[in-house]
């Protein structure tokens, strides 16, 4: 018996019966050889850390405030592991697939733009103008990373459950019970992630803005602080212990209706206060031009779109399509710097003309499969990745 076969033989023992199991997985896309030391899901997260670009990018990609000046502050990635952590933490108290639940959290947000949720909006309606009929979602823009643009356009072949986990994660501004409404098919474990989301981003973005004078906590409502805690770790434990005790051994997740209103009641703050301010609002505004201009630039200048992706489709749709790839799998700096390249006067005098910092591009490997040369044929890990 492989180590593998033991693990989950060991799952089928002690995991609740609404978990899913890695035997039982549907499997992937194109069928490979099992592992013997790794379940199908442990394999997927290894993909996901080991041989995603995109995921590396996120911890140059804004979560809230964009370029900020602190190191202290949130980027997407650390994002993305504090909801692994959170995540993982109610998986395994509930008994769920603890592997499966990580490799979900971490290629949720693989596919989200420069610039936060600012960003998205502005690619979506960017990418409209020059392709009616599309849209720009995160959510499947993350499936279509790990589908079809890593690894020069072969993909990250992962199992169908962690795929189906990354496009039902978002719940957007929903309140906290009809997020936890389970969508058809919808895994335990995707619920977790979308819960955890939620748990993650209230207090970590209540973490930042404390930390930035944005807001006091003054400024909250005392019924919140009394029922969830005046600091970060009492908010999260308080969220965290609370689905636990709600949804231990039963088919669904659950909260208390004092914990559900309170979640509720800050994260409508944020968007009040916060998300949806003047101060953001302006931000948000310098956002959409830049993306904006970009997407222009690719969709009009053959040059420049060829100097940017080694490709030049004669078809628009598909050239709207590949601009779209290519400008949300850019960071934020790495968006400023080729919006300054290209929009910014030059300042002469000079020899060599304008030359902003010359930052290492962080979005090489968002060019279209083709574009450029990666290591993808050459060894993967010791165990096959």
């Amino acid at each position: 018996m492989t180590i593998r076969e033991r693990i989950e033989r060991a799952e089928k023992e002690s995991l609740s019966p609404y978990a899913a199991l890695s035997a039982e997985s549907a499997g992937r896309r194109f069928p490979q050889e099992p592992c013997p030391v790794r379940t199908q899901f442990q394999r997927d997260r290894d993909r996901i850390i080991h041989q995603c670009s995109a995921f590396r990018r996120l911890a140059y990609k804004t979560q809230v405030f964009f370029a900020p000046t602190s190191d202290h502050l949130r980027t997407r990635l650390s994002h993305t592991l504090e909801v692994a952590q959170i995540a993982r933490t109610i998986s395994k108290a509930l008994r769920l697939n603890e592997d499966l639940t990580e490799a979900i959290s971490l290629a949720h947000d693989v596919g989200h733009t420069p610039f936060g949720h600012a960003g998205e909006a502005a690619l979506d309606e960017a990418y409209r103008h020059y392709a009616p009929g599309c849209r720009f979602k995160h959510t499947d823009h993350s499936l279509r990373v790990v589908d079809e643009l890593e690894r020069e356009g072969s993909g990250l072949n992962l199992t169908e459950e962690t795929r189906q986990g990354i496009v039902l994660h978002s719940k957007g501004r929903a309140n906290l019970c009809d997020a936890l409404v389970r969508p058809e098919g919808a895994s335990l474990e995707t619920m977790v992630v979308r819960l955890a989301d939620r748990i993650a981003y209230v207090n970590h973005d209540t973490d930042d803005c404390l930390r930035l004078g944005i807001v006091s906590l003054d400024d909250i409502d005392a019924s919140i602080l009394n029922t969830l805690g005046r600091h970060h770790s009492g908010r999260v434990g308080s969220m965290v212990q609370d689905v636990i005790a709600n949804s231990i051994d039963r088919p669904n997740l659950a909260v208390s209706e004092a914990v559900a209103q309170a979640t509720d009641a800050l994260k409508d703050f944020l968007y009040d206060e916060v998300y949806l301010s003047e101060r953001l609002q302006a931000e948000a505004r310098k956002v959409k031009g830049i993306v904006r201009n970009l997407f222009e630039l690719y969709m009009e200048s053959d040059a420049d779109l060829h100097k940017a992706t080694g490709l030049v489709p004669p078809d628009p749709a598909r050239r709207a399509r590949l601009v779209c790839d290519y400008v949300a799998g850019m960071t934020d700096r790495f968006a400023v710097q080729q919006y300054a390249r290209a929009f910014l006067p030059s300042g002469f005098p000079s020899e060599s003309g304008f030359a902003p910092p010359d930052y290492p591009n962080p979005d090489k490997d968002t060019r279209h499969p083709g574009a450029h040369q990666a290591d993808s044929d050459g060894p993967q890990t010791p165990f096959g990745m």
